[in-house]
């Protein structure tokens, strides 16, 4: 594979870098090194590698070439791309298949408002109409959701946005101004106003932090999560898609369920000790010290998330079978995660 680099095409990476920058510093768009982008420049797949932040994009070198061709056929022989190339990311896959030159994947907070609506599809006709878009069902990151987004690429050739169900965000145009003009309408159409939460019982929350393995998060929207009673509602009826994988690696919606309080000057309270999070009942959220840097910005985004799905919306929760696949991605994702980004914050 040449990989030599005209002044053309590194100016139009240079331009990928900088949308990935933008788009990977909006906690609305992407949390921790969810999400990827690509170019296709003479033969070559330029995608962001697996676990790399894409807000790192100007200060790193998080591209990696491959050789399009041969991505493209091993996606023909059923085979997971993501799993030849070292470090490639697992959406590798989708991002060869579709015929656009730019490719954006992103966990749009907005957007998984909408996907994991019962509803969707009917809800989004009114919101996206106009626009060249098309519905996936919920399929698992990898090769299946390549394989599914080509059949429907396949059926209707014009498409350049993709909602997954379950999951984010997919557009794809001839340059990275295009692909950012079209992120924005989207982003325009499907926006939701928060849900305001009650006030957090920062005091309280400071005396269980006082001594112990816990402490606050940096991001008060988090607090929502545990001071909104629709919000506990909401995340005690099961995981509502893969990144909450990567906070509960017991597969399992335990985890995000309200505790009561506990006495703070208990600090040796077994039952949670074991816990990377607490989500405390009309009080607030408090961490592990080992919860890493990429963790703690998965939480706040589902806090964003969650804030944004209406009381009586029907919501569609992940099958547990799709919880496990979710789990086998989240362990690939940790395995693979930059360290400098997913190293403790203590």
């Amino acid at each position: 594979m040449n990989t030599n680099i005209s002044a053309t095409n590194q100016a139009e990476l240079t331009c990928l870098r900088e949308l990935s920058a933008r788009i990977g510093s909006d906690p609305l768009l992407t949390q921790a090194s969810t999400g990827n982008s690509s170019i296709k420049l003479d033969g070559v797949l330029w995608i962001k590698a697996s676990g790399k932040w894409m807000a790192d994009a100007i200060r790193e070198d998080i591209l990696i070439p491959l050789d399009l061709a041969d991505v493209r056929e091993r996606v023909k022989q059923k085979v997971d791309p993501a799993e030849r190339y070292c470090g490639a990311s697992i959406e590798t896959a989708m991002h060869a298949i579709l015929p656009h030159r730019v490719a954006l994947h992103v966990h749009c907070v907005n957007t998984i408002a909408w996907a994991v609506r019962q509803d969707a599809p009917v809800q989004l006709q009114r919101q996206m109409e106009g626009l060249r878009w098309q519905w996936i069902p919920y399929v698992p990151s990898g090769l299946p959701l390549a394989q599914e987004i080509e059949k429907v690429v396949s059926a209707f050739p014009h498409t350049d946005v993709l909602i997954l169900g379950n999951h984010g965000l997919v557009l794809g145009g001839d340059d990275c101004g295009a692909v950012e003009d079209l992120l924005f309408e989207v982003q325009r159409r499907l926006a939701i106003s928060p849900r305001p939460a009650d006030s957090t019982d920062y005091a309280l929350l400071a005396e269980i932090a006082d001594g112990s393995s816990w402490d606050l998060p940096a991001d008060d929207e988090v607090h929502a999560l545990a001071t909104d009673p629709i919000s506990r509602e909401i995340l005690s009826g099961g995981l509502l898609y893969p990144c909450q994988a990567i906070l509960a690696p017991s597969s399992t919606p335990t985890l995000f369920r309200s505790v009561p309080c506990p006495d703070p000057k208990n600090q040796s309270e077994s039952r949670y000790c074991s816990r990377p999070f607490l989500i405390i009942d009309e009080c607030g959220v408090v961490f592990s010290w080992s919860m890493s840097v990429a963790q703690r910005a998965m939480m706040s985004g589902l806090a964003r998330v969650i804030q944004r799905i209406g009381s009586s919306a029907p919501i569609r929760y992940l099958a547990d079978e799709e919880v496990a696949s979710s789990s086998v991605t989240a362990s690939r994702y940790c395995e693979l995660a930059s360290p400098s980004r997913y190293s403790q914050c203590k």
